[in-house]
């Protein structure tokens, strides 16, 4: 990946971190412009996630002996967000994919195997495919499955065949949440022209890491965490979750600007402009001139909640004397 790092300085990657944010936060449901000020604070935000996440994974490691931070480390992090955790291994194994046939290609093989396909486009909703793979292709680029050190099968030198209809509880959970954000997605973008569905298309595309990951270590501070220098899976995990972040943040912060406006409404304090708002524009009408962004203060709320939001699957045990009451460890957002 380094090779592939774009020739960027300080002051580009700094630039380039706040249009990231706002592309993302445009993905996630922010149709306004944000402030500079709201910018700011979601990036300190991701960062001291980020830093968090690699100051655990580094302390991990060590018990494990190991002076190096792993791709389990990370998958250990998130082990009680099962639809996001079966995303993230979904996601790395197209990649490997991907590489595979890449490698295939180069060495000359046919690069007709993958059937014309991108396998990352196909990540969060399935294999995907433009029809039935012949012979032994699909064997050969077939996504491995990635087993996760809490697996029972891990505990097994053989493995027993995998079946093509096989389908775990974390799979099952994962389409589920996969499906839910496709009806999301399909609201946000019903209403759009063909030129804001190509803008809305670019920003999926946002990410802090790629072809940025020198920049993006040195941003992360992970000399000052980890001894060795970290592969390209961790790069790209953290890429995943700083996006997956950003997202979380802004629909938070949507939620609670949306309950806000709705608490003025009841007490008589909105303005005519406000119901003008509420007419179905595109996204770069007129009409939405009007409509202000999430400000910092929804951004600051909405991390509150998060922070105090149960964790599904994680259960809390009191441990110690009245100083343990005291303690607040920060979460990390998911």
């Amino acid at each position: 990946m380094g090779s592939l790092d774009l020739e960027m300085t300080v002051e580009e990657y700094t630039e380039d971190r706040a249009n990231m944010i706002a592309q993302m936060m445009f993905v996630s449901g922010e149709t306004a412009e944000p402030s500079s000020e709201t910018t700011t604070i979601i990036e300190e935000i991701v960062h001291t996630q980020v830093v968090e996440m690699l100051k655990r994974s580094t302390v991990l490691a060590t018990r494990r002996g190991s002076r190096s931070i792993s791709t389990n480390d990370l998958f250990f992090l998130i082990r009680h967000d099962k639809a996001k955790l079966s995303r993230l291994v979904t996601f790395l194994s197209w990649k490997d994919v991907r590489k595979t046939a890449k490698d295939s290609d180069d060495k000359g093989g046919d690069a007709g195997d993958m059937g014309g396909d991108d396998p990352l486009g196909g990540a969060d909703g399935g294999a995907g495919g433009g029809g039935p793979v012949v012979g032994d292709t699909g064997k050969k680029n077939k996504r491995t499955k990635v087993i996760l050190p809490w697996d029972i099968s891990s505990y097994f030198t053989e493995q027993v065949p995998e079946r093509d209809d096989d389908e775990d509880e974390d799979e099952e959970e994962m389409n589920a949440a996969t499906i839910l954000r496709l009806k999301t997605a399909d609201e946000r973008t019903k209403n759009m022209t063909k030129e804001e569905y190509v803008h809305y298309s670019e920003c999926r595309q946002a990410s802090f890491t790629f072809r940025k990951a020198k920049r993006f270590r040195e941003w992360a501070g992970f000399h000052l965490y980890t001894d060795s220098k970290p592969n390209d899976d961790i790069v790209d995990i953290l890429g995943f979750l700083t996006f997956e972040i950003v997202q979380t943040l802004t629909e938070e912060a949507l939620q609670v600007k949306a309950e806000e406006e709705m608490t003025k409404n009841r007490s008589g304090e909105a303005n005519a402009a406000s119901k003008k708002r509420k007419r179905e524009t595109g996204l770069f009408g007129e009409q939405e001139e009007g409509r202000t962004p999430v400000g910092p203060k929804h951004i600051q709320e909405g991390f509150r909640r998060l922070q105090i939001k149960p964790i599904p699957g994680r259960n809390r045990v009191w441990m110690g004397g009245p100083r343990a009451l005291q303690r607040k460890e920060l979460r990390l957002v998911s």
